[in-house]
């Protein structure tokens, strides 16, 4: 059974050897605490500047990481390993437990709630708990996400714009290493309070990831997760063994596509019932019809049609078919060469 601790440095990060905890938080209101589960594994053959930190359930109903992660806190031995890994399978564990994106216990989304706040409702003192006391234990941050029920995406492997050039080439090869369809870069612009912004702005080695989408479990989102997870391992020296494939023998290369710009981003114009024509991974071309938007209250009017603003692949789908003015539709991202990354 898990270790309960209820304070940072009750964690043992440096013995060799494995140790399960359930780092306990307290409820704001009420004398109770959310268990978060995290493992930590350290080789016995001596150290590696090149520590590892894996997350899952950031998001609650997003599934693949939850499961990827735990697996390999189970797998992991000790023995055969040079280095450490710290492993959190249910960042938001009361969003887990929820089956949610938020966490039901602050109404906090724990991917916005970064740096965090030692004094914060539960969801901002567990993503400083993450800032303080686990980023000092790795360089290489891993957070594995889905779609949930907010949008369908290629399998594919993420990063954003890096300014520093080191940081970015070295993320690009480590997102290769998950042998995705699609690489994405997205617009950091999009959003703030990422776990990914604080890991990158540290100036770690950070990728993220959509595996699957729609409250399930990709078998395929699973496979590339876990087994991307020990290439991550091997590239790094961490583990024994060399990187391997995981898709079928002859599986073209990762695509390289770019969505960095908000334009890219194309919002509902209005409320509606969305009809996809087209599925996630799909080469559009400028102009082209991916999908129309019904109004029922009046059922004999012909719906809106929208167009792809450009040429593009669509790496991303809202999954809802009810999605709400100003939600994003779907994205439009472009393919660019690898060369891009060593710029």
């Amino acid at each position: 059974m898990p270790t309960i601790v209820h304070n940072a440095d009750e964690i043992d990060f440096v013995s060799p050897g494995k140790r399960h905890y359930q780092i306990a938080f307290h409820q704001d209101g009420t004398w109770g605490y959310s268990l978060v589960p995290l493992t930590v594994v350290v080789g016995s053959q001596g150290g590696n500047p090149n520590g590892v930190l894996c997350f899952g359930g950031t998001h609650g109903n997003e599934y693949e990481g939850q499961i990827a992660v735990k697996r390999l806190a189970a797998d992991l031995d000790p023995d055969g390993m040079v280095g450490r890994v710290v492993l959190m399978p249910q960042l938001s564990e009361s969003a887990c437990n929820a089956n949610s994106r938020i966490s039901p216990l602050d109404g906090v989304n724990m991917n916005r709630a970064f740096p965090g706040n030692p004094r914060g409702t539960i969801s901002y003192r567990i993503s400083n708990f993450v800032k303080q006391s686990v980023f000092p234990m790795g360089r290489v941050v891993i957070d594995i996400h889905s779609g949930g029920n907010e949008g369908a995406f290629p399998i594919c492997t993420s990063f954003h714009p890096i300014p520093d050039r080191a940081q970015r080439k070295e993320i690009a090869t480590v997102s290769r290493l998950f042998d995705t369809p699609f690489v994405l870069i997205y617009a950091s612009t999009m959003a703030s309070g990422l776990l990914t912004d604080e890991a990158e702005a540290e100036g770690k080695i950070t990728l993220g990831g959509e595996f699957g989408g729609g409250e399930s479990t990709s078998r395929l989102g699973v496979l590339h997760a876990y087994e991307g997870l020990w290439n991550v391992l091997r590239h790094y020296g961490l583990v024994e063994g060399e990187v391997t494939r995981i898709r079928s023998a002859g599986s073209p290369p990762p695509k390289l596509i770019r969505a960095d710009k908000l334009n890219q981003y194309v919002p509902c114009p209005r409320d509606g019932v969305w009809e996809p024509l087209v599925d996630p991974g799909h080469e559009a071309h400028s102009g082209e019809l991916i999908g129309r938007l019904h109004d029922f209250a009046d059922h004999s009017a012909p719906p809106l049609e929208i167009r792809s603003p450009n040429d593009g692949f669509i790496g991303m789908m809202h999954l809802s078919a009810r999605p709400k003015k100003g939600q994003t539709l779907f994205v439009i991202a472009e393919e660019v060469g690898w060369s891009e990354t060593d710029a």
